[in-house]
Formats: C-alpha cells, structure tokens, sequence
C-alpha cells in the first residue's frame, strides 16, 4: 500500500494550498498531478492517487478549490452537496488554476527521488484543467482528461496545444453529450500530440470510484491507457 501524507505547498506568491500525496513503495520514475473533480479532495481522489502511485509515480491532489474553501470534501451520493458543489464550480477561476497547478509542478521537481518529469490527470473539471495547461506553455511533460468538461468553452486555444493529450470520452455522458465529444475530437484530432478514447454506453464519471455512476470496465480500461501514457512519457 503506497505511504500517503496531508501537506501544505508554498505557491508563487507566498500562499499555501492543501494536497494529499500519495508516493509509490518502489523508487519512483516522475511524477503526476491528480486534478479533483467538482467534489474536492475527497475518498475518491484519494483512491485515484493510489491507482498511480501503485504504478509508480508521485502522485499529489492539490486542493483547487482552496481559494474559496479550504478542504472541501463532497459526495455526488449526497443531495445536499450538489448545489455547492455546482456553486463552487462555477465560482472557480481557471486562470489562477493554472498557476496553481504550474506551482504544483514545480514543487513536485524538487521531490527527492523523482526524475524531473511531471504530468496531469484530471477528472470533470480537472480534465479541463489538463487541456489548458497543454495549450498555455506550461512545462508539464503531458495530460491525461477524464470527461473534460467545457473543453469546448475554450477551444480556441487548440491551436496552441504543444504538450501530448490524452482524452478519455464518455458517449453517454450528460455533461459532455455526444455532439460536443464529435465537435472537441473534430478540433483536436489533427494534432498529433492528441489521443482521444471513446467509451460507447458509459456515463460521465464512470470512473469515479463509489460515485453513483462508476463503472468497472470502463474504469479498468482508461486506467490501463492512461498508464501505459504516463508510461511513454515520463519514465526515462
């Protein structure tokens, strides 16, 4: 079972974000930023950094949401914290974001054992957050999303993706329906730093573990390709 911490990192203007890290029992081969979904730093992000970390890699889940509320932790299973959850979404700021998780970065290079090599998995929200991090120069190695939810809002900055993507779409999903997943691989298939998997039948969040719509094979399956990614790209 990988060893995991609570800590504090110091961002470029001197504030302090949240993060669970999870760290892997073999010497690891870089490093990945698990980016949260609308639910914050919540048991199922604490499982999906295991999942990498299991594989090999530093695995660390900033608190995005730290800006607003400081150690957030929400369930879709729960009524209640889906009108927040959607208020906190919708309050977020993806350009602090993006320097958030830039800084997150940077401060995973200074980790003792890695090999200097970052990437990002994010889910929902996360996933966007991936997209942008590709397409504004940041110097992340490479970018797993799962879902990306309003990728299409910012497709204009496809021309500037220069990092390798990995996008993972669900064909039933409510959130990213079927005309925007077309429209997103239309604009981002010619790139050939884009890999794009469909997943015919499954809901948004199928991976989601204990979420209402998780589901295993699908789950199995994204995870299988996103580590044979982080494979290709971060291990020397």
């Amino acid at each position: 079972m990988p060893r995991t911490e609570d800590m504090q990192i110091t961002l470029r203007d001197g504030s302090k974000m949240g993060a669970h890290v999870a760290y892997p029992d073999k010497e690891p081969v870089g490093a990945i930023i698990a980016i949260m979904e609308i639910w914050g730093v919540n048991d199922t992000m604490r499982a999906h950094a295991q999942e990498f970390a299991e594989a090999g890699w530093i695995t660390l889940v900033p608190d995005l949401f730290w800006r607003m509320e400081p150690g957030v932790e929400l369930s879709d299973a729960d009524p209640a914290d889906w009108d927040k959850a959607i208020d906190l979404y919708y309050d977020f700021d993806y350009d602090l974001g993006v320097e958030d998780m830039e800084d997150t970065a940077a401060f995973l290079r200074t980790i003792p054992g890695g090999n200097g090599k970052v990437g990002t998995v994010g889910y929902c929200l996360g996933g966007k957050m991936g997209y942008l991090m590709c397409c504004r120069g940041s110097d992340i190695d490479c970018a797993v999303a799962y879902y990306g939810t309003y990728i299409e809002h910012a497709i204009g900055e496809a021309p500037n993706l220069a990092k390798p993507f990995q996008l993972h779409q669900a064909l039933a999903d409510k959130w990213v329906p079927p005309v925007v997943c077309s429209f997103i691989e239309r604009r981002l298939s010619g790139n050939p730093l884009v890999e794009i998997h469909k997943y015919p039948g499954a809901d948004h969040a199928f991976a989601r573990h204990g979420g209402t719509t998780y589901s295993a094979p699908e789950a199995e399956r994204a995870l299988g390709l996103s580590v044979e990614f982080f494979a290709r790209h971060l291990n020397d």
